[in-house]
């Protein structure tokens, strides 16, 4: 069972002939998992954006917490060869939350699988303006929803 996370209020569009049309914000979604099965979740949620047409390039899964064993992986052959992946957009990109070279994606997953409170309420808002259509963020409701009510 999926419980959903309110959107943050869009911001408001200015009147006038300089007014744009208000963008769309993305939409938020929150699998609830204890910080120990958050990379599980956001795994499975990987497979079932892939499984429902999603192409993998278009995935973006950040941790807040330990690493994902993907990424451990791929850093272990340097960190060109891992960003090179990133900026390819040809596969599913694993990254921690706090990364400063990370790029938009239409779906970002977040696993709350630990971390500083402060570091995801930083994460939360951030990882929102990557997700250009959906952000999944899989991990404790209380936690996450405390988060986002004091304004993230």
């Amino acid at each position: 069972m999926r419980a959903r996370v309110p959107a943050p209020p869009a911001p408001r569009a200015a009147h006038g002939p300089e007014a744009a049309a208000p963008a769309s914000a993305p939409q938020i979604q929150l699998i609830p998992a204890s910080a120990e099965g958050a990379l599980d979740a956001a795994d499975e949620a990987v497979d079932l954006l892939l499984d429902s047409g999603r192409a993998p390039g278009e995935v973006l899964v950040l941790t807040t917490g330990d690493p994902h064993p993907w990424a451990a992986h791929e850093l272990s052959f340097g960190e060109a060869s891992y960003w090179a992946q990133q900026d390819a957009a040809d596969d599913v990109f694993y990254a921690d939350a706090a990364a400063d070279r990370l790029a938009d994606r239409a779906v970002v997953v977040v696993a709350v699988n630990g971390g500083a409170d402060a570091e995801v309420a930083r994460t939360l808002p951030a990882a929102l303006t990557r997700a250009g259509a959906l952000l999944v963020v899989c991990g404790d409701p209380q936690r996450v929803n405390a988060l986002i009510s004091v304004g993230v």
